[in-house]
């Protein structure tokens, strides 16, 4: 039994006197929301902008199955840092030896890498658009404001830390929204682009990419580690868990709303900004960069809308930067056991992006990039995630059901084949 001083507020609250959970699901809600910053970053603007702009309608389809696939890979890694008590990397870290553990952090380092140019790049964007401040003093200010944002977490904790993120999110979702409403979307068009189909391989490359920018690596081994750390989970890797199991049942239901709200707020943000370009900015010239297409809203749709969405960008990289910055100490930490200070990290993985910045590379072509990198990192996160997850010696009785642990394979089967058709397009290209 769970003694009811014992653990944090949040699991005190969700507990009767005897011990058992109580309907106060709400108060366990926020790990997931800051993941899902992750997936509305300014590289999922770039992506979902250009796509938009050059095919319309014609890839909604990909936005809407890779949400679909976030929502299951989400709550498969925040169950097992609740079943498990312990992050993602960290169990990786006890189970490879030296050598394939230090390669893993080598990968997962260069993913994080690429998270992070997307994320500054995209600040300094919404900096230059809204106040003509240039790219590299842009992206060393988005890299100060994000060293603010993780002293938050550094000398008040977590929940703090989620609080501001989710506010963040907000102006992130209205930013983004705000046009769509004044936007004469074909909804006719919009419903025939669920059907799954291509148009050359340009649209394969573009499919990639906002597979990249939606279904994280970093936000996968993150969120293993803010759901334990938000909830204490305690349990035992390699061994049939030994925590209280109706506590961890609700907790477990807990992170299946947060998985869920969440998701469907960043997948509802993601979808409109591709409608929105698809009908307003469609054979606009300029539009293959955020530049231009912000140029072309506030030409289409008037300046008000223009810096609505200049906002949400800024609000979008400074959110996602201090997110990514907390995955990469998470990857550290359990790869390679090595603990650095947040702002010290912070410091790190921004040279990078400001490099890039710095030697004038095309900002927008460097976001879409990124995400193709994010894109070819995915499997290295999520086979290891499945595995783990259908394991009864680590879940113990909260192991995946055998259709779940089917349909988690069938969205690495996917993801690995697109990724496959990338290199061959890029190779041949």
């Amino acid at each position: 039994m769970i003694d009811r001083a014992s653990g944090t507020p949040d699991e005190r609250a969700s507990r009767t006197p005897g011990g058992k959970p109580e309907r106060g699901l709400w108060r366990l809600l926020g790990p997931a929301f800051v993941a899902a910053v992750a997936y509305v970053d300014p590289g999922n603007v770039a992506a979902n902008l250009t796509a938009g702009a050059k095919y319309g309608y014609l890839l909604v389809w990909v936005l809407v199955v890779s949400n679909a696939m976030a929502v299951l890979i989400q709550y498969l890694s925040a169950k097992l840092g609740l079943v498990t008590g312990k992050s993602l990397p960290e169990l990786l870290g006890l189970r490879l030896r030296t050598g394939a553990r230090r390669a893993f952090w080598v990968q997962a380092e260069v993913i994080a890498a690429a998270t992070d140019v997307a994320e500054v790049i995209g600040g300094a964007i919404a900096l230059n658009l809204l106040f003509g401040i240039p790219l590299w003093w842009g992206g060393l200010i988005t890299g100060a404001i994000s060293m603010v944002l993780l002293a938050i977490h550094s000398r008040r904790g977590q929940q703090p830390f989620e609080f501001v993120i989710i506010g963040l999110l907000a102006v992130i979702s209205f930013g983004f929204l705000a046009g769509l409403f004044v936007s004469d979307v074909t909804w006719a068009d919009a419903a025939a682009g669920l059907l799954p189909r291509f148009q050359g391989s340009e649209t394969v490359l573009l499919a990639a990419s906002m597979l990249g920018a939606t279904v994280m690596p970093h936000a996968i081994y993150l969120h293993s580690a803010l759901a334990r750390d938000r909830h204490r989970s305690q349990g035992l890797p390699d061994a049939p868990v030994k925590a209280d199991h109706d506590h961890t049942r609700h907790l477990l239901r807990a992170n299946r709303w947060d998985v869920g709200l969440s998701l469907v707020i960043a997948g509802t943000v993601n979808i409109a900004m591709l409608l929105l370009a698809a009908a307003s900015l469609r054979g606009v010239a300029g539009t293959d960069t955020i530049e231009g297409a912000h140029a072309a809203i506030e030409g289409a749709l008037g300046p008000s809308i223009a810096v609505i969405f200049a906002v949400g960008l800024l609000a979008s990289g400074l959110a996602a930067t201090s997110v990514g910055a907390y995955a990469g100490a998470v990857i550290m930490g359990g790869l390679i056991h090595r603990r650095i200070p947040l702002l010290t990290r912070r410091l790190v993985t921004l040279i990078p992006a400001l490099m890039l910045l710095a030697i004038g590379t095309n900002p927008t072509r460097a976001l879409v990039m990124s995400q193709v990198v994010l894109s070819l990192g995915i499997p290295f996160a999520l086979i290891p995630l499945v595995r783990l997850t259908g394991n009864r010696l680590v879940m113990g009785r909260f192991v995946n059901p055998r259709a779940t642990q089917t349909i988690a394979w069938l969205v690495v089967a996917a993801i690995v084949a697109l990724n496959a058709a990338l290199v061959v397009i890029t190779i041949s290209g």
